[in-house]
């Protein structure tokens, strides 16, 4: 978060908005006719031809995934750029046929890249075209719901706890509304709007009677006159001037380590190769060709792609298991988590609560204790939830009269107060104060009880607690209603009337918990995550539900003893908790950092306004469909239906993506390393190149075919079993230990096509370029597993695809047009020769890898 204090400016490249200067300080009813609006709002005709004219409510700061982007963002990549270079100036040199093969190898490989990626960026689009934020628009007359990217201005907005706003604009008429502007002021705390105007000079934290798309709303309603939409807002021109990306993700992270590493050896092998060529006097054109082609025949070009489709794939499958996901490297983050922290309502439970009683204060069901509930339940025009559909269910079924009941006026719900109000008329003159809320809040507001208002003592309210304990420790949520008589009066109600109240009772409702629910939190526990529940209800009831579903081994903490700990004192406390009761927004934020720090990836699932600063917390934040936008918007991953069961198999497919990510690392550095150094070490002591340029690249090229089909492969078991993190030591290990056992059988090749075949130049590089490609294609299918390979079966795709290119192996150097690139046939014992090899390091490579497993497994190794 940041201060930003900055008069209107109009951004460069925003659509063709009209200039409202300091729209602010200009009354709305001039604002509404210079946008040819009305109170009404606009119609539907004139909103289509104004977003037409005016563009789309988004920001595009960013090209985005789009296909020039994409296809550019292919070259951006310095090796291949230079690659080509060298090619051209190698035309010049006249040495044409040499480069125009190297040429035509890069752009294949780069369409390669491509052609995967945009495929895999068009099918994440349609996913997320599935979970869009929509904003109540009045439209013709009448508030409807329409996806926020199509507002424009004129348009009028209706605002509620929980609303994302749309748009920039000013407020009409507001009921205790405040928002959270903290992503563009700081303000730590949500700051009350109201209608109005206010000095042109205002800066944007004095602006009181304007909202400003990216803030949410905190509590109250509105209806607010949209003035500025997508480039041309106040966030709009800071994304467009940042461009700010999300913090990376640890596997983000992971994968900028290795891309360093191997940066450093490819610097150091690049410059060291070309030096000892030129200085052993070889065609320098080739030898500058030959450094750059070991290295992109080192680097894992395909990378960015693979990571692209295995992301894909894996968004795809979670899809229809009724997961979308929202931010694609969030996926990785989903396989890491080791503890998930959840609500318990419609989580845990069955989300179907029932109002089982509306009792007085001595127990006993009472018709009034329903009535008031019911009327309150019925006038409250904030967020809807299912304790006032359960009081009108109830209502309905024992045919409660409330029609001779009109709303005065309405105090809305804050995480404050914990309670709303509402204002009642039943006659002329006559109000009623009606106060619905958590009990231990509202009885603090109370001065009398029951039906006859006996005065509220110490004792009296012993008793009532007594009450509340009671049913909490059976599972109940309770809630509190209270009521007094008020004056009516034209100035509205306030938060200082709710005082002076008479109890009148309790609600009590039931939400018992899901059938199936203790063998999901078995399979979550069996895949190595821990789960926590962090609720706003009482301790009691939260301990009763953790009691029945086998939670019960840990503790439970209040938020008014977190308040009381220190954060270091809270880091070593939530290792031992497993229920957080009773808390507010801000704590449940200081849990999930306080895990964090601990080393744990958390995951937190929430579908509420009160949910939104731990969901931008967590490292997974993971919301319903039918989540308020605030909450929405701060997830990675949107759950269709709110289920555990979907989300254990959700993490499944996390870890099956990262497992198949880290695969083409394995798989391409074991080889790619090897036959690097190979070349390298055979460069300078044999009078000719090991390998021509354009033969290392299509080497490079035939290998990415089939790798790029691991993103669909299967996994091994072990692999979803635990939460997987990435290992940048054994990277590395891996790719010195495999890289090395590689180059033992290059040089055994290069001995035998020396001394036992006594293979020319062309023969020798024909020979190892065959056996080079066949070792590198069977090896990974070998090192994608860590079992024997022969027990985990690969996908048919890289089964297939595999055998098609090692075929292509065997028949190029016999094509007619093998010439190209620089092949000769070769005779029938020297191929035979060449495959004998590459058996004989598949055995070999088996037996290395059950021993750098066990060896890894007893350092303490995890990656695997």
């Amino acid at each position: 978060m940041f201060p930003f204090h900055a008069k209107h400016v109009a951004p460069t490249g925003a659509p063709s908005q009209p200039d409202m200067g300091a729209y602010w300080s200009q009354a709305s009813k001039d604002l509404t006719q210079t946008l040819d609006s009305s109170v009404e709002g606009l119609t539907q005709k004139t909103a289509r031809a104004r977003r037409r004219k005016m563009g789309a409510n988004v920001l595009d700061a960013t090209a985005g995934d789009t296909f020039w982007g994409l296809l550019i963002s292919q070259f951006k990549n310095p090796l291949v750029l230079i690659l080509m270079v060298a090619s051209v100036i190698s035309m010049f040199a006249a040495e044409w046929v040499d480069a125009g093969v190297v040429l035509a190898i890069v752009l294949g490989s780069t369409l390669l890249g491509f052609t995967q990626e945009y495929v895999a960026s068009n099918a994440i689009k349609k996913l997320r075209a599935k979970v869009k934020i929509h904003s109540s628009v009045l439209r013709d007359g009448r508030f409807r719901p329409i996806p926020s990217d199509l507002v424009v201005p004129g348009d009028v907005v209706a605002l509620s706890a929980g609303s994302l706003i749309p748009a920039d604009g000013v407020v009409l008429e507001a009921k205790d509304f405040f928002i959270n502007q903290a992503v563009l002021t700081g303000e730590t705390f949500p700051v009350e709007k109201k209608p109005g105007v206010v000095a042109d000079n205002a800066s944007l934290s004095e602006r009181s009677n304007c909202v400003f798309m990216g803030t949410s709303v905190s509590s109250g309603t509105a209806r607010v006159l949209l003035v500025k939409t997508g480039k041309a807002t106040v966030f709009g021109q800071i994304a467009l001037k940042l461009a700010l990306r999300p913090p990376m993700t640890e596997f983000e992270r992971g994968v900028h380590r290795f891309g360093y590493l191997l940066t450093r050896v490819m610097l150091v092998m690049v410059v060291l190769v070309l030096a000892i060529n030129v200085f052993l006097e070889k065609p320098p054109i080739d030898s500058l060709l030959f450094a750059l082609a070991l290295a992109v025949g080192l680097t894992p070009e395909l990378l960015p792609a693979i990571v692209s489709i295995t992301l894909s794939h894996g968004a795809n499958r979670m899809a229809k298991l009724g997961v979308i996901v929202r931010r694609l490297n969030a996926i990785e983050n989903l396989g890491a988590m080791d503890v998930l922290c959840t609500d318990k309502t419609g989580t845990l439970t069955a989300g179907v609560v029932g109002l089982d009683g509306a009792l007085d204060t001595q127990g006993i069901a009472s018709a009034k204790v329903l009535r008031l509930a019911a009327i309150n339940a019925h006038f409250q025009s904030g967020l809807s939830n299912a304790l006032d559909d359960a009081i009108g269910m109830a209502a309905r079924n024992a045919q409660v009269d409330i029609s001779a009941v009109s709303k005065v006026d309405e105090i809305p719900y804050d995480f404050v107060r914990k309670c709303l109000s509402v204002v009642v008329t039943e006659a002329p003159g006559r109000c009623t104060l009606i106060t619905k809320g958590a009990f231990e809040k509202v009885l603090a507001l109370c001065i009398t009880q029951g039906e006859s208002g006996v005065p509220l003592d110490a004792a009296g309210r012993a008793s009532l607690v007594a009450l509340l304990e009671g049913w909490s420790a059976q599972g109940y949520r309770v809630l509190g209603l209270a009521s007094k008589p008020m004056d009516e009066r034209t100035e509205p109600y306030v938060r200082e009337d709710e005082s002076g109240l008479n109890l009148d009772g309790f609600l009590l409702f039931m939400d018992p918990p899901k059938t199936d629910v203790r063998q999901t939190l078995g399979n979550l526990a069996q895949r190595g995550v821990q789960l926590k529940v962090i609720t706003g209800d009482n301790r009691q009831v939260a301990w009763h539900l953790a009691q029945v579903l086998g939670l019960s081994e840990g503790h439970v903490m209040t938020g008014r003893e977190l308040n009381d700990m220190a954060d270091d004192a809270l880091m070593h406390a939530v290792k031992q908790t497993v229920v957080f009761a009773e808390v507010d927004p801000n704590q449940k934020e200081r849990i999930i950092l306080a895990l964090q720090k601990t080393g744990h990836v958390v995951g937190y699932m929430g579908d509420g306004i009160n949910d939104a600063l731990a969901l931008h917390a967590a490292d997974v934040g993971i919301s319903v469909d039918t989540a308020v936008d605030v909450a929405k918007d701060a997830s990675d991953f949107v759950l269709l239906r709110k289920d555990l069961d979907i989300l254990s198999q959700g993490i499944d497919e996390g870890r099956v993506t990262f497992a198949n990510t880290l695969k083409y690392i394995l798989t391409t550095i074991s080889a790619n390393f090897g036959n690097m150094v190979s070349m390298a070490v055979a460069s300078v002591f044999l009078p000719f190149l090991p390998m021509l340029a354009s033969q290392i690249l299509l080497n490079n090229f035939l290998s990415d075919i089939p790798a790029a089909s691991i993103a669909g492969d299967r996994v091994d078991p072990e692999w979803v079993a635990k939460p997987r993190h990435w290992d940048t030591l054994f990277i590395r290990n891996y790719m010195v230990v495999f890289g090395l056992l590689s180059s033992a059988f290059d040089f055994l090749t290069f001995g035998a096509l020396l001394w036992i075949f006594e293979a020319a130049p062309q023969e020798f590089q024909t020979g190892w370029f065959v056996e080079s490609l066949m070792t590198e294609l069977v090896i990974a299918l070998v090192v994608r597993t860590r079992r024997p390979f022969y027990q985990s079966r690969p996908a048919r795709l890289l089964l297939l695809s595999t055998l098609a290119v090692l075929m292509v192996a065997l028949t190029l150097p016999y094509l007619p047009f093998s010439a190209v690139f620089g092949f000769v046939p070769l005779p029938w014992p020297l191929m035979l020769g060449m495959v004998v090899l590459t058996l004989a390091y598949v055995g070999v490579v088996e037996l290395v890898k059950k021993r750098f497993y066990a060896t890894t497994h007893q350092l303490g190794g995890h990656v695997l």
